[in-house]
Parts: C-alpha cells; sequence; structure tokens
C-alpha cells in the first residue's frame, strides 16, 4: 500500500473537519487554505466522500461540507481504500482486490505480505478519524 495524495489530502480534509465539527457547514475554500491542499482538487475528493456517504454538503453562502457519519465511525482504511484500492502490499494477498502475482510462486514471501498486510489492516480498520485529534 501506498498513499496518493488523493488519500493523504482527504484525511487531512476530515481531520480538519472533526477539529471544526461543532461548527456548521465548512467550505471547501476554508479546509484547502488552512491545509494547504488546491481547492479544485479538494471539491472533488469531497464529492467522492459526499457520494461515499461519509460527509454532506449544502450550497448557498453558509454553504460547504459537514460529516454524514460521527467522526469515530469512519475508519482510516475506509478512506484508503475509497481512494486508493488495496491496503495489502500486493494484490495477491489483498482480500478485497484480488489479483495472482508472481511472487505466489513462493508460499513464505506471501506469507510474509499477509502478515504486514494484516497489521496494516488491522492498525487502519480500528484507527479512525476521531482517534486522530
Amino acid at each position: 500500500m501506498k498513499l496518493t495524495a488523493r488519500s493523504e489530502y482527504a484525511l487531512l480534509a476530515l481531520v480538519y473537519l472533526a477539529r471544526h465539527e461543532s461548527e456548521d457547514y465548512i467550505s471547501v475554500d476554508n479546509i484547502a487554505s488552512a491545509q494547504g491542499i488546491p481547492p479544485k482538487f479538494l471539491e472533488q475528493l469531497m464529492l467522492a466522500m459526499k457520494r461515499a456517504h461519509f460527509l454532506r454538503s449544502a450550497k448557498g453562502q453558509k454553504g460547504g461540507y459537514q460529516f454524514a457519519k460521527r467522526p469515530d465511525q469512519i475508519p482510516l482504511a475506509d478512506i484508503i481504500r475509497l481512494f486508493d484500492g488495496a491496503l495489502a502490499p500486493t494484490e495477491s494477498v489483498s482480500l478485497n482486490f484480488y489479483e495472482s502475482t508472481p511472487i505466489e510462486k513462493e508460499k513464505k514471501l506471501v506469507g510474509v505480505f499477509k502478515d504486514i498486510r494484516d497489521y496494516v489492516s488491522n492498525k487502519l480498520e480500528t484507527t479512525t478519524i476521531a482517534d486522530i485529534l
């Protein structure tokens, strides 16, 4: 697993929203400015998270985004999978995105990568946006 800018920026945006959860809707421009994210890129990420039911939005002068789920109900794994796919280091050990790879020829190598997958997956599944605050 390697995080892309999409996942990194999405996580930064969610942490910002969580820190300002008591406020009403927060604009993309406010989040982008505070977190150093290109606004147009962030808008695409926010729309994807809205479609995935992590966020809701409102239009207008006081519009923006807020959580559709509580931050303690959003594991980091869900956001990373949304933008980057598998958490596993190779597709041949992925539970959700399995594809055959050459490494399958060596069972002990597969075992090592399964252990890595399990550790990373467990850590990201049990760490929520709220835990980051």
